[in-house]
């Protein structure tokens, strides 16, 4: 079972208020969406009560070419990116040594809030000393799920290559993406919830030499699932002035008939059941999902209160959020032998769920 042996997050410069945020896009939607008061009660019902972006929330006053947001995004994923690597490189909370990065022989990179060819993570390799044989796997387009898939992925390649080390490095600039022109609820929904944010984990195959001072998580398996003719339920409209959101209505009522079922099934699987279950790592995509994942796997708040914590103090960060929780899970004593959940739904309509243990 290939193991989780660190992690770290990158919070980005900007701490702003959710109720600034809401004066803002109060603002600029004046007279330009009907009953705009009544929709913007959903800043305050959302639970979240702080976000953190890569820009100054009065940037947002003005208007930004697509190139102008993704000459942003290029400059910025790539300084959080060292940032974060170097971070959990160094991580000594769970690893015994820091890890040179010349060391590292796979990087991940998961990324939807901005394009670039060559990827972010060939840009990264140019200011950290990395192997120039190692490889790289740029995922895009995942979006909230991109967390989740990107731990997926590492699993396979270090159960093809145990005893390997790979890099999972998620970014994402949602702030960059908002459209003061685009006068939709979906808009104004994703206006409320996304936030920056940036996160980094290193999955190690069985027979990689790397020691760990406290119980880490192991992957057991992992298991995706995609929902047929969903493209419209969440993703992107690419336009002109930049990437546009589609947020669905329907999102928490899917997650309530399609996701009980998926879990089910990986569960019966690998023989367990649902009351096994000792941590639930949920991607936050907001106070509705988290209800809805409660009320079809029969879960307490108390098991969500993680994911909870991470939504009020930084909002949905779309691919690193449910490394957030990740990180808040393993910070924390855990028993030898718990086993946890690590779930994420996502653009395509997909969901990704891996199975962890805590070992040595």
């Amino acid at each position: 079972m290939p193991k989780i042996a660190s992690i770290s997050t990158y919070k980005p410069p900007y701490t702003l208020d959710q109720t600034n945020i809401e004066q803002l896009t109060k603002e600029l939607f004046q007279d330009k969406i009907a009953q705009l008061d009544r929709l913007l009660k959903v800043f305050e019902n959302g639970d979240i009560e702080t976000r953190n972006f890569c820009v100054p929330l009065e940037w947002h006053r003005t208007d930004h070419t697509f190139e102008e947001r993704n000459d942003i995004y290029i400059d910025l994923a790539t300084k959080y990116s060292v940032e974060v690597i170097q971070a959990c490189l160094q991580n000594t909370v769970f690893l015994q040594n820091a890890i040179d990065p010349n060391e590292i022989d796979a990087i991940i990179f998961v990324s939807t809030t901005g394009i670039s060819t060559p990827s972010i993570d060939a840009r990264v390799m140019n200011h950290l000393p990395f192997s120039d044989r190692m490889k790289r796997i740029p995922l895009w387009g995942l979006g909230c799920a991109g967390g989740a898939a990107g731990v997926s992925r590492a699993f396979d390649y270090c159960k093809a290559h145990p005893t390997e080390k790979v890099l999972v490095v998620c970014v994402e600039l949602c702030s960059l993406t908002f459209q003061p022109n685009d006068f939709s609820k979906s808009n104004l929904i994703g206006a409320s919830l996304f936030a920056d944010g940036a996160a980094c984990v290193l999955v190690c195959g069985d027979e990689a030499n790397v020691s760990t001072k406290r119980p880490v998580p192991h992957i057991i398996n992992t298991a995706s699932k995609w929902m047929p003719d969903s493209e419209n339920v969440m993703g992107w409209d690419i336009k002109n002035s930049g990437l546009h959101v589609v947020f669905s209505k329907s999102i928490p009522s899917i997650i309530s008939s399609w996701l009980g079922p998926f879990i089910d099934e990986f569960f019966t699987e690998q023989q367990l059941t649902k009351e096994q279950l000792d941590h639930f790592v949920a991607h936050p995509g907001g106070k509705k999902v988290l209800k809805a994942y409660e009320d079809t796997l029969h879960l307490t708040e108390d098991q969500t209160s993680i994911s909870r914590d991470v939504l009020r103090n930084h909002g949905n960060m779309s691919s690193p959020t449910v490394l957030y929780v990740l990180e808040q899970f393993m910070q924390t004593e855990n028993k030898k032998e718990a086993i946890g959940l690590l779930v994420a739904l996502g653009p395509g309509f997909c969901g990704e769920a891996v199975l962890l243990n805590w070992g040595d």
